[in-house]
């Protein structure tokens, strides 16, 4: 079989796959809430509520409902994509939350990423190119730490010293005046740029900056042990030893041949963190207050909001799947050595 349709009956499997994985992710989210301690009624009505009252919107919500029935009545309405409505918000429908929210979460998101990849590729490269040393030794350090630290401390820490000691950065929510920018994208810095107003871009960066640098700084060490581990082996392989030979620059070694083998894994740990980043950005934005679908996620559990959970988690599910999927076939593109 050609290397071609190899390819398609690679990315032909995949796929198919894909609608498995969104039931498996469904089904967990549904048995997983139901299991959980709580009644959704309480938390709506409060403790003080009537028992009829209660019984009566159970009966409204179909809570009172055999498992098996509210099962098949989610995966029915999720088969007509309909995510349903919130049994909070005043009944606002799943499909408006994730709308509002986010872009908040995917500005977040992006910078954080960003932040990540350039401090976290930056350093593996510099201990990669410097092995044995403190230098090497030290990066090392880093990719551990930062892997380890949780997220909601540092980013306690840190509002601690540069929002409430130093006052350099605000301590919650993307914008400081009801006068947001005009929405495009929903990404302020973007529809800043867009309405030509750069007071708005300052701000919007300026509320910005601390929870981005958090996350980004927090996932840096990811990118550095990935860099560092496959630089130093491709810096070890025989093609380099014979570009060494032939008088080339180490510089130039490092950057047009070595570099360029050693980034093929960072593209699938790219894809599978940006899509983890967006589900997981829950601890960041609850920490700094940003509106953005993580931190309505968290209000919804707290309030056991069956459906406002179960309609984010198969949202960031369905973009887990999308861009595993997507890193896959790209990766089956640009190496050769992946064999089906």
């Amino acid at each position: 079989m050609s290397r071609t349709k190899a390819i398609q009956y690679y990315i032909f499997a995949r796929l198919m796959l894909a609608p498995i994985m969104l039931w498996t992710i469904t089904t967990l989210v549904f048995l997983l809430l139901r299991a959980t301690p709580g009644d959704p009624a309480d938390a709506i009505l409060g403790a003080r509520a009537s028992q009829e009252a209660k019984e009566d919107l159970r009966r409204q919500l179909g809570l009172n409902d055999p498992l098996i029935i509210q099962y098949l009545n989610y995966i029915l309405s999720l088969l007509r994509l309909d995510l349903g409505n919130s049994y909070t918000s005043r009944g606002l429908p799943v499909v408006d939350i994730i709308r509002d929210h986010f872009p908040a979460t995917l500005e977040l998101s992006l910078c954080g990423m960003f932040v990540a990849i350039v401090v976290g590729t930056s350093i593996g490269i510099f201990s990669a190119s410097r092995p044995n040393t403190v230098f090497d030794v030290s990066g090392r350090l880093f990719g551990i730490i930062t892997y380890a630290l949780p997220v909601y401390w540092v980013g306690m820490i840190l509002q601690l010293i540069f929002s409430v000691n130093l006052g350099w950065f605000p301590t919650a929510q993307r914008f400081n005046s009801i006068f947001v920018p005009n929405s495009f994208t929903g990404l302020y810095t973007i529809d800043s740029i867009l309405e030509g107003s750069l007071d708005k871009f300052l701000v919007s960066v300026h509320h910005l900056a601390l929870p981005s640098l958090t996350l980004g700084f927090l996932l840096s060490g990811i990118f550095e042990r990935i860099v560092r581990v496959n630089l130093k082996q491709t810096l070890q392989a025989d093609y380099v030893e014979a570009a060494r030979a032939r008088g080339i620059k180490e510089g130039r070694i490092l950057l047009a041949h070595a570099l360029k083998n050693a980034l093929i894994p960072v593209i699938t740990v790219l894809g599978l963190t940006f899509a983890a980043l967006l589900g997981g950005a829950v601890l960041t934005e609850v920490t700094f207050s940003w509106p953005g679908l993580g931190f309505a996620f968290s209000n919804a559990i707290g309030e056991r909001d069956y459906s406002t959970v179960q309609g984010i988690m198969v949202f960031f599910g369905s973009i887990v799947v999308v861009i595993s999927i997507a890193i896959d076939i790209i990766n089956a593109y640009i190496d050769p050595r992946i064999r089906y």
